[in-house]
Parts: structure tokens; sequence; C-alpha cells
């Protein structure tokens, strides 16, 4: 059975945003432990995540995907920056416990002038300190688009930083379908050769979930803008055939499309109904 979902706001609660799944579709989702542009978290009741883990388990929900903050930076220029994240996602992973066994999915950040290779060298030193308190948590790596100077634009960078991680037990990769074509790599007319070439730089073992985004740009243009599914350059057929994929029919698929909760139902439906 398909794993599909969306990302959903937990500002009324966990029980909530798991109702909230079920009313669409969903059988999982993605969300953020506070405001994606950064700030506390705020504290839940144990009673509230008893009730969500009631619901995903009624509703045989496959892992879910939470989010790290967009201002979490690993390998900013500036120490206080990479101190933020550190401690900011060791206090995410903490909370995350609450939920056993789901997944933490963080973008590797921006360079901001250092180089790629001094970027992908802080994000590593940055995941060496955060995974020894990953809990029950897998912290996933997103592919990203290559905007500005952001790192992870190419599986190759994806593959330096896990490269030197020493404990990678817990560190695995989030694709995103919206990035790697913003990126460049063209899943509408060699979806196979991508696939393949992921297997062959990262290895498929280390992939988890996918983000399943159209994207507003062309092949290779490094924007990272999310379109609705078949509103943007990917559309709809292609999308279809990676959920289809052998390779990956099996993962959690996550919407990040520019949608309200009824525009994530229909393309909930669009693929379940597609499905063989």
């Amino acid at each position: 059975m398909l794993t599909i979902g969306c990302h959903l706001s937990i500002s009324r609660g966990y029980a909530s945003a798991a109702r909230d799944a079920v009313s669409i579709g969903a059988n999982t989702f993605a969300f953020f432990l506070r405001n994606p542009r950064g700030g506390s978290a705020r504290s839940v009741p144990p009673q509230e995540m008893a009730d969500c883990r009631k619901i995903l388990e009624e509703n045989h929900f496959g892992k879910l995907v939470a989010h790290a903050p967009y201002t979490l930076n690993p390998c900013a220029a500036k120490p206080e920056l990479r101190q933020y994240a550190i401690e900011t996602m060791i206090d995410d992973l903490q909370r995350l416990d609450a939920l056993p066994g789901n997944y933490y999915n963080f973008h590797p950040g921006s360079h901001v002038s250092q180089g790629s290779p001094k970027g992908i060298e802080l994000t590593a030193d940055f995941l060496n300190q955060v995974l020894p308190h990953a809990g029950t948590s897998t912290v996933l790596i997103e592919t990203m688009a290559g905007k500005g100077s952001e790192i992870g634009r190419t599986f190759e960078e994806v593959s330096q930083i896990i490269d030197r991680v020493t404990d990678t037990s817990k560190l695995g990769v989030c694709l995103d379908t919206c990035h790697i074509w913003d990126g460049g790599y063209d899943i509408i007319n060699d979806l196979d050769h991508v696939i393949d070439e992921f297997d062959s730089v990262i290895g498929l073992k280390r992939l988890h979930a996918i983000h399943l985004n159209d994207s507003m740009n062309p092949l290779s243009a490094h924007k990272d803008r999310h379109a609705k599914i078949g509103e943007g350059h990917i559309g709809f057929a292609p999308l279809l055939a990676v959920t289809r994929h052998p390779k990956l029919s099996h993962l959690p698929f996550i919407l990040e499309t520019p949608n309200e909760l009824p525009g994530y139902a229909r393309e909930i439906a669009m693929f379940r109904d597609a499905q063989p």
C-alpha cells in the first residue's frame, strides 16, 4: 500500500494533526516540532502524544518525517549559529522520542562563501555531535536544489558528508523530487538512471523517505520553488512513476506542495487512484 501524506501543522496538537491526516486519506505526515522559522518548541502533554500514537496505530500509519526548522544552518560561518543548530536539533530529537522510531529530516546548510568542501566538513562535524542524541529516530539529509551556496546539491556532496560521519547507523537521506530536478537530475526522461546513480554514489539502503513535489522551474534551474502536482515542469506522470518504481515504492512519500488540506486530499487521491 502506498504510504503518502503531507506537511501538517501541530499548532492544535499532535493528535489533531493525525486526525487531519486520516481525514485527507494520508497514512503518514510531516511536521515541524517548532516554528519553521525558529523559536522555542511548546511543551506537549504526555496524553496528547499517547492519543496521537493511538490514532497512528489504529490507522496503520507508516513512519512520520519530522522536519528541522529552516533557520538551522549546520555549516554557517559563525560558530554561534552552528552551536544554535546543534542545540536545536538535539532538543528536537529528544522531543521526537515521544513518537519513537520515526525520521527527522534537515537541510545540510549553506556554506556562506566558505566553499562547499568547508561546508561539507562542518555539516559532518555537526552530525557527529548530534547523532549520539538521536534516540530512536533516524536523521535524514535532504537532497538540495543548489540555490545560492547550498551544499547537498549533488549526490556526491551528500555522500561526502556521510563519509565523514563516524557512526552512520542512524543516518539516512530524504530525496526531494523538486530539488533534484532543479539540481539537474532528469527524473522525467531518465528516472532509472537517476536511481542507479543514487545507488552507486550514496546507496539505496540510505534512502528512507521522498519529498514528492512538482517544480515551478525547468531542469537544472537551481532555484527550489515547489509547484502543485501536475502544475509544474515535472508533471503528474513522472511523479507517479516515482511512487510506482519498485526500488522506491516502499518508502514514505511526503507532499510539500503549496496547498491547504483540500488540495492535499486531492493530490493524495490522484496518486492512490492511479496505483496498480
